[in-house]
């Protein structure tokens, strides 16, 4: 009896396109990371540090310069974050690149929500690695209380975030977690 390609290689074609099933989610992260970019680039073009643009009565666009993590988390320390978030992002992006690769391809809300999450952590990695800081420029407000800027690169890390929680729920519920 003749033995098939596929079952001598473990699964072959079949194998590798359920392991591939995330790694197709990467034109995501691409066009995050893209986006996250060019705004950056208008914004350092267009305005100078703490310059803004009132679009809403409760939307600016505002340029600061976060040295810290998200909300400006140790925004003041000494400069060794600059290091830290800059090594944490790179080994969460190749923890993330792992996991897709890994990810079957009937998993499209997790898969998602990985490369959204991949692509904001590249965007923001890209700004520390470049400026030493991350540029963002998103400032919602009500009154005079404001939200820490942010930028599309923060975007979507939040709804990244979000899909994995409603990912991880529909798991639970289904009994697969």
């Amino acid at each position: 009896m003749k033995e098939s390609a596929d079952a001598r290689s473990g699964g072959g074609a079949m194998d590798s396109r359920r392991q591939a099933g995330g790694l197709r989610w990467l034109w995501l992260t691409g066009a995050v990371l893209v986006f996250d970019q060019i705004t950056k680039a208008w914004i350092a073009a267009s305005l100078s540090l703490y310059d803004r643009i009132e679009l809403l009565s409760f939307l600016n666009i505002t340029r600061v310069h976060n040295r810290g993590a998200a909300f400006s988390f140790l925004s003041t320390a000494s400069g060794w974050q600059r290091w830290f978030f800059t090594v944490l992002a790179f080994a969460v992006s190749v923890m993330i690149l792992l996991w897709l690769r890994r990810l079957p391809a009937g998993q499209q809300r997790l898969a998602a929500g990985l490369a959204l999450v991949l692509g904001g952590a590249l965007g923001n990695l890209w700004d520390r690695l470049q400026f030493g800081y991350v540029v963002d420029f998103i400032d919602v407000y009500y009154g005079n209380w404001h939200w820490p800027a942010f930028n599309v690169a923060d975007s979507a890390i939040t709804v990244g975030a979000v899909l994995l929680i409603l990912d991880a729920l529909a798991a639970r519920k289904r009994g697969g977690v």
